[in-house]
């Protein structure tokens, strides 16, 4: 069965504006929510955004991810089903 876009949820989403790092819990059709790190969103000169793998992370990344850690981890644990 191939991929459906339409499918594919973005149930919470968090961004690092002094890095661009995006954190999501995703949800693909009927299945478990999972916690997706990345992509990098970059704001270009002209307004526009472009989009990049979140690669390697630095320690303003890490920071940032580690504030929102408790965060991220409660609202998985909420949209999770008990298992």
């Amino acid at each position: 069965m191939p991929f459906d876009p339409q499918k594919d949820k973005i149930l919470k989403k968090w961004k690092c504006e002094q890095t661009g790092l995006v954190v999501t819990i995703n949800q693909y059709d009927q299945g478990e929510p999972k916690l997706q790190i990345g992509p990098r969103v970059i704001t270009k000169r002209d307004g526009g955004e472009i989009q990049r793998k979140a690669g390697r992370l630095t320690i303003e990344d890490v920071l940032w991810f580690y504030d929102i850690i408790d965060e991220a981890k409660d609202e998985l644990a909420r949209l999770a089903r008990p298992q």
